[in-house]
């Protein structure tokens, strides 16, 4: 069976997407557990699997 494929995102590319949502807003998300799964790297960094981010906005778009 093949690996599922999957993209790792950054803050960045995450808040490119949204269309102008700020890192401030993102985080306040984060903060109160509203945003979606992310992890740190060892470097501090996060990252956002894809997948992850896609069903988080499903999430909210069923929610609407």
């Amino acid at each position: 069976m093949e690996a599922r494929r999957d993209e790792l995102m950054t803050v960045r590319q995450v808040l490119d997407e949204l269309g102008g949502v700020s890192r401030r807003t993102f985080y306040r998300w984060r903060e109160l557990g509203e945003g979606p799964a992310a992890f740190k790297l060892p470097n501090g960094e996060l990252r956002i699997w894809r997948s992850d981010f896609t069903s988080w906005l499903r999430q909210l778009e069923a929610a609407a």
